[in-house]
């Protein structure tokens, strides 16, 4: 099997997060410049198989698309083009960064690990592609 990798797209980082090659668990893979994404997942996706991309669909509470949304469909758009056999799908990532700094909380991290931006990035990339992997196993 290949693995699912998954997209928290911001304007500045985005952090990435892939799942193991039979896709039963999601780790944070990295967090990087976002003018420096898409040469890191070609360079990524030519060392290991990637059956699908998930990205985070930035959406605000009340359902309406927030203002990274136009980012988000670019990056997209550029992908359905450059990499038509890997799918990118969307996934609703409302409250992916509260519950990444639940996650640190919990986890015991120090307030300054918490304010790492960069770390909270991964983390949510992290919950986007867990939601979307347990969303396949619910059959949703």
């Amino acid at each position: 099997m290949a693995r699912i990798l998954s997209i928290d797209y911001g304007k500045k980082r985005t952090g990435i997060a892939v799942t193991d090659p039979l896709q039963i668990i999601a780790n944070g893979l990295a967090t990087v410049s976002t003018s420096e994404l898409f040469n890191f997942l070609q360079s990524y996706i030519s060392r290991e198989a990637v059956e699908r991309v998930v990205i985070g669909k930035p959406i605000q509470p009340n359902g309406a698309p927030s203002e990274n949304m136009q980012r988000v469909e670019q990056f997209v758009n550029r992908w359905r083009k450059a990499c038509p056999e890997i799918p990118i799908e969307y996934v609703d990532e409302r409250f992916t960064s509260v519950l990444a700094h639940r996650a640190m909380l919990d986890g015991g991290l120090h307030r300054k690990a918490r304010q790492d931006k960069a770390l909270v990035d991964e983390i949510s990339a992290t919950i986007i592609l867990q939601s979307y992997m347990e969303s396949r196993r619910r059959g949703f």
